[in-house]
């Protein structure tokens, strides 16, 4: 029989495998890598402040990292620094406030481990809510934005051309990007849910022949990550999060013996 807190972590990591695939297609395709580290850093200045203020994390989260993300769409236009340049400043920074705030808070008791590694195994009903129903709503407008979405990515002035408004588009997109780490950062924690949004899509590029393959093979990827990965945390008492990343990591190497037979 089957724990109860293992079912809630199959759960959650199901309905986070299912959201984070198709979202890091397109971080692997626009080479976002970077711009995920941003907004993930972000969310422990989210996680904080909620602490702080006593409001609901996930909102917290979504709320500050969204900010960041338009801020730096904001900053591309307004500065003459490099992509690469405003990504480091903005991540840096809101990871160096979010430590002095945690500096101040010494008086309440929280687990800082679980913020930055996650515990998927401590989710409860409300966690399983909040992930099913705003991957849901994620997926829902992602599937609104896909054609626009994936011109821009082919290219970026042919479909400004067509009237498709690209940047309003990827403004949406980095929106979404917030969305899945606010109601992921619990499960996976704000140092891992990049891995977990490219490893099984860099695996699945590995393997794929085509956009919509790669999709499908990041979302299986990300399934059996956290299939092996929470079965190997609580057989052997390892920390969830790094687990679920790690078998990730496993199958992409074996992505890469498969590639190589393939050359």
């Amino acid at each position: 029989m089957l724990d109860d807190s293992l079912i809630r972590a199959l759960i959650a990591g199901i309905g986070i495998a299912l959201v984070a695939g198709p979202l890091g297609c397109f971080v692997v395709w626009k080479r976002l890598s970077f711009f995920g580290d941003t907004l993930a850093h972000s969310a422990l200045l989210g996680v904080l402040l909620s602490i702080s203020f006593d409001i609901n994390v996930s909102f917290t989260i979504f709320a500050v990292s969204s900010l960041v993300a338009l801020l730096l769409l904001r900053l591309e236009k307004s500065t003459n620094l490099a992509g690469d340049a405003l990504l480091g400043l903005i991540s840096h920074s809101s990871l160096a406030v979010g430590l002095l705030i945690l500096g101040f808070l010494s008086f309440i008791r929280f687990d800082i481990m679980g913020i930055l590694f996650g515990d998927i195994l401590s989710v409860n009903t409300n966690d399983l809510l909040v992930v099913w129903i705003g991957g849901a709503l994620i997926l829902i407008v992602l599937r609104y934005i896909w054609k626009p979405l994936f011109a821009s990515t082919v290219n970026f002035d042919l479909a400004e051309a067509e009237g498709m408004k690209p940047e309003r588009v990827n403004a949406i997109f980095t929106i979404l990007l917030a969305a899945l780490i606010a109601i992921s950062i619990k499960m996976v924690g704000v140092l891992l849910i990049t891995g977990l949004l490219i490893i099984p899509t860099a695996m699945a590029r590995n393997l794929s022949n085509n956009p919509k393959q790669m999709v499908i093979l990041s979302v299986v990827g990300g399934l059996l990550s956290v299939f092996i990965g929470l079965y190997a945390s609580f057989e052997i008492n390892t920390a969830s999060g790094p687990s679920i990343v790690s078998v990730a990591l496993i199958l992409f190497i074996l992505s890469l013996i498969k590639l190589q037979k393939k050359n």
